[in-house]
């Protein structure tokens, strides 16, 4: 059994909360931390793409992360995503997480800039040393444009705050050679939902993903199917999830369609922040069809 086996399992992509200004709303963001609480879900990650982190202040990311721990109070594990562009920033946040009592701490590599490796290694190297808590990285080279190497991923690993990576590059070939690299105790945790059954059976230990925030109770029933070894079963629920997925990319964005349904069910988190587009009325009766389709698969599973 892997010494970081609290980790694995379903951790919800946590969305942004905004009020109709398009300003982070705190008793929003407490509100959708705790729908959460008791869907089954291991925990949220709080910051990353689905929450619009690298679209927010500093000051409003540490804000939203206080929402969280307030609301979750311990009954979920709690990773936040701490990447920024300025290495200062990340470390800012990386202390800020530790002194919320955060679980864990993870980052992409700063953006825009064609980084060496060695410039992002130095990059993780000060969250990691900014902090005492557990780190991961968040490989996603397809928004990044880099793409973690299994030796710098190996050499990360051997520190003991180095547990895992988020690995949401499309390969599930490179997802077993990170956990190779890492070793038997590294945590890979799948990133692209619609694949996530297969990075199960090539080694992940669990899933953090965007979609999860819409239909958490399918991915814990995925992942019981997988830990029980009914893979037949398990496939054909993740095709069923895959064209849930499927219909979710048709609009105009990914995000703005699943913060509409959760509106839907009573659950207010506003627009995503531009520059991410907005889902507008005209999707609404074709969104409020689609939620009552996963609320019917839920039922079923």
């Amino acid at each position: 059994m892997s010494k970081h086996e609290s980790f694995k399992g379903i951790y919800v992509a946590m969305y942004s909360a905004y009020n109709e200004a398009g300003e982070v709303d705190i008793e929003r963001v407490r509100l959708l931390a705790q729908y959460y609480i008791d869907t089954g879900i291991t925990g949220l990650y709080v910051g990353g793409s689905s929450g619009e982190g690298l679209l927010q202040t500093v000051e409003e990311r540490k804000a939203v992360l206080e929402a969280v721990m307030d609301a979750v109070k311990g009954r979920l594990t709690v990773i936040v995503h701490v990447g920024a562009n300025a290495t200062r920033d990340a470390v800012e946040l990386a202390r800020h997480a530790e002194q919320c009592g955060a679980d864990a701490i993870s980052a992409v590599p700063s953006i825009y800039y064609r980084l060496s490796e060695q410039a992002v290694e130095q990059h993780w190297q000060a969250m990691i040393d900014s902090s005492s808590l557990p780190f991961i990285i968040y490989n996603i080279p397809q928004t990044t444009g880099f793409q973690l190497s299994a030796s710098l991923c190996a050499k990360l690993a051997q520190q003991e705050k180095v547990i895992g990576v988020k690995m949401s590059g499309e390969s599930t070939y490179e997802l077993q050679q990170l956990k190779a690299a890492g070793g038997e105790d590294f945590i890979v945790f799948n990133g692209p939902d619609e694949q996530f059954l297969a990075g199960r059976i090539m080694g992940a230990a669990g899933g953090i993903g965007g979609t999860y925030g819409v239909m958490p109770q399918l991915f814990c029933a995925l992942d019981a199917l997988f830990e029980q070894g009914r893979i037949r079963e398990a496939q054909e629920l993740q095709y069923r999830i895959n064209a849930i997925i499927n219909r979710l990319l048709a609009y105009p964005s990914l995000y703005g369609a699943c913060k509409a349904i959760l509106q839907i069910r009573g659950i207010a988190t506003g627009q995503p922040r531009s520059p991410l587009l907005p889902v507008s009325e005209e999707h609404h009766a074709s969104l409020s069809t689609l939620n009552d389709e996963i609320l019917q698969l839920i039922a079923e599973v």
